[in-house]
């Protein structure tokens, strides 16, 4: 199902088809260092993530992570980008990733800012949170570039890595 469309990218909501390109994803070298080893192995475990993560996400919150699929390639898959909601944190985190071979041509800034789109017009969320590690240069780059400040250091899981913690108001609260 399409949730949105930019002049490069269609962005869509994950099925448990999508199982190979997500072990893809989440095996690459840029995921395991700056995301972490999620354990995902085969493609049943592929599988099972997408129906325990994205689509329980859809399910209970209305948004998720989505596809990012390039619009002059027939729809290949090379990312993902969208929303989640972490007992760990007061505001739905944005997040991305692409395939290396993807990188550095605008595809995640296209693609995130459509998600701050839909965050704010389409799910009604006043604010949006990132967390990422101080050493993911890229993805501060990126975060900034979106209009999310930082505002603090964190740590929000077992491994107690520190992680840097950027913010952005979407509307004001009335």
């Amino acid at each position: 199902m399409i949730i949105a469309e930019t002049p490069r990218l269609v962005i869509s909501k994950f099925e448990v088809s999508d199982a190979p390109f997500f072990l893809e994803l989440v095996n690459t070298p840029t995921w395991l260092t700056y995301i972490g080893d999620r354990g995902i192995k085969t493609i049943e475990h592929a599988e099972e993530r997408i129906k325990e993560g994205h689509l329980k996400s859809y399910e209970n919150y209305g948004f998720g992570f989505y596809k990012v699929l390039l619009k002059e390639e027939n729809l290949q898959p090379i990312g993902t980008a969208g929303l989640i909601k972490r007992e760990a944190l007061d505001d739905v985190d944005i997040g991305f990733a692409l395939l290396p071979g993807y990188e550095g041509n605008g595809f995640g800034y296209e693609s995130a800012a459509e998600i701050l789109t839909l965050a704010e017009h389409a799910f009604k969320l006043q604010r949006v949170a990132a967390i990422t590690l101080p050493t993911n240069e890229s993805s501060i780059k990126l975060l900034k570039k979106l209009g999310l400040k930082y505002e603090k250091k964190v740590v929000l899981f077992e491994d107690d890595e520190e992680l840097l913690l950027f913010a952005k108001n979407l509307v004001i609260p009335s």
